[in-house]
């Protein structure tokens, strides 16, 4: 099982971000990475349906994969399923909130912070709880930013009609005086540079992947899952969408060739049970 791949899901590209994390934090872990494309955005989606489609990918992993761990790489499905699956699956399961939760509330200095993600997330308060358990002066001012994830689906990054939308959906959080700034939805560290540039050099941007990624490697030594095979390590890819979309985002973000297996809704709508522990 130690050798078995580190399984990732998110509703499309973003958690791609979270993957880069990992790769650099543990080289020598094998990983297989899905994206619920088909189904994007997850973020106006009631909590029952996330749930749903996270337990599908869920089993899908493990049936094809073997997986030894699962990262809910989407802030949306970590607010929805986090709960549960800790639950429902019998290998460990790591979500993205509360490591960014934890990272961002080291690095305030004035207590105001803001996160940006899904309408999902944000209806969640799940940043505002964990940030402030982290410490009661903390202030959170949260804002969903659905046009993000449209922007980093079509791959349009660095664009003036990117930094336009980005600069003007911010407006109301460069008025809050934050000093940090979540970005709350796994799709938004691909537009960082616009943000940074939306929100000015004196705000802190947190992308909770590093830390997801830290906290993975925790977790891994904690099960001892740490993978012993000194081969190199694959890394496979599966889209419920366009599978030449996906490979275009991917190749550009992790600079390096990407090959994605398509894989029809109809295989993973039957897929409605999970194994128990």
């Amino acid at each position: 099982m130690r050798n078995d791949p580190i399984g990732l899901m998110d509703s499309g590209v973003g958690g791609l971000t979270v993957l880069k994390a990992i790769h650099r934090r543990l080289p020598a872990e094998a990983t297989v990475y899905f994206g619920d494309q088909q189904r994007l955005p997850y973020g106006p989606r009631t909590k029952q349906e996330v749930r749903t489609f996270v337990r599908q990918i869920a089993t899908f992993l493990r049936r094809t994969d073997r997986i030894k761990l699962l990262v809910i790489a989407c802030n949306t499905a970590t607010a929805a399923a986090l709960p549960a699956l800790h639950q429902e699956l019998p290998i460990p399961v790591v979500g993205v909130i509360a490591p960014g939760a934890k990272a961002a509330a080291k690095v305030t200095q004035t207590h105001r912070i803001g996160v940006i993600a899904t309408a999902g997330t944000v209806n969640s308060r799940s940043y505002d709880r964990l940030v402030r358990k982290q410490d009661l002066q903390n202030q959170v001012t949260s804002l969903a930013c659905p046009e993000f994830v449209t922007l980093a689906e079509a791959n349009d990054l660095t664009s003036p009609h990117a930094q336009q939308v980005v600069t003007a959906k911010l407006q109301p959080l460069r008025a809050a005086h934050l000093d940090t700034l979540i970005l709350g939805c796994t799709h938004f560290p691909l537009l960082q540079p616009v943000i940074h540039r939306a929100m000015g050099p004196t705000v802190h941007l947190v992308d909770p992947g590093v830390a997801t990624a830290q906290r993975v490697a925790t977790v891994l030594t904690e099960h001892q899952l740490t993978r012993l095979k000194t081969t190199p390590p694959t890394a496979r890819y599966y889209t419920t969408g366009d599978g030449a979309s996906f490979e275009r985002v991917a190749q550009q973000w992790l600079s390096t060739a990407v090959h994605v297996q398509t894989v029809p809704l109809t295989d993973l709508t039957q897929l409605d049970t999970l194994e128990a522990k």
